[in-house]
């Protein structure tokens, strides 16, 4: 792709304490993508996110979104650039309604635009309009999942980090996540997706990005992937 990638990430290593967990990571993310950063529990995924978001310093390394270096800045820097991340125990504001969780997250994007507004959340997320004054603490793992996407998007984001947004939610709920991620991939929403449930990814990334004990193996299409039977045994099977 000749366009300017909206996260490139180069020569990562983050270290906890004195354990390095990623080693040299570096991959790109263009706009109107969604990626797959697959691997199994412990490969370095949820670091990797981290690391992009602010909340992990790194110890060597670049990552920079829209062009902008932002490696070692805060969080609440990087957000502002125009980076939502929504982490992956969702971390809702309990005693506060629904709507009060997407009102919190409300800002205009980097350039200034707002596209996301309350009616097209709750344009694209119909489950939510019944629950606006429910208290968020007393919604399902999958209500919450699904509270916390839409109140990152109120931000305005010029990219979505998604950490594990599967895990331990129910078969029917995953499928209503997926349709939802594919609906904003048809939007042009950029999405960096950490994710361990292969088939989960398969059916809305367009491209991948394979982790293993802290190290980029593997990039390619999700299509290319699907072929790959030994990138899929060696690196991804349970």
């Amino acid at each position: 792709m000749s366009a300017a990638p909206i996260i490139e990430v180069s020569g990562l290593d983050v270290f906890y304490g004195k354990s390095q967990i990623l080693f040299g990571v570096g991959f790109k993310v263009h706009q109107g993508q969604t990626v797959a950063l697959l691997g199994r529990n412990g490969a370095g995924k949820s670091t990797t996110m981290k690391a992009i978001a602010g909340l992990a310093l790194p110890g060597k390394g670049s990552v920079r979104v829209l062009g902008q270096e932002v490696a070692g800045r805060q969080p609440y820097h990087i957000a502002r650039i125009g980076l939502g991340y929504v982490p992956e125990d969702r971390q809702v504001f309990p005693e506060h309604s629904v709507e009060d969780n997407l009102l919190i997250g409300a800002k205009k994007g980097p350039d200034g635009k707002d596209a996301w507004t309350l009616d097209r959340i709750y344009e694209v997320f119909p489950l939510l309009v019944p629950l606006k004054s429910r208290m968020a603490g007393r919604l399902s793992g999958g209500e919450q999942q699904m509270l916390s996407i839409a109140r990152t998007l109120m931000g305005n984001p010029v990219a979505l980090l998604l950490d594990e947004p599967s895990e331990g939610l129910a078969p029917i709920i995953v499928s209503r996540i997926g349709a939802l991620l594919k609906q904003l991939r048809a939007t042009g929403v950029t999405i960096l997706l950490a994710e361990q449930n292969m088939h989960f990814c398969l059916g809305v990334a367009s491209d991948v990005i394979v982790i293993d004990k802290g190290q980029i193996v593997h990039t390619d299409t999700i299509q290319n992937l699907k072929s790959n039977d030994e990138i899929r045994r060696r690196y991804l099977a349970m």
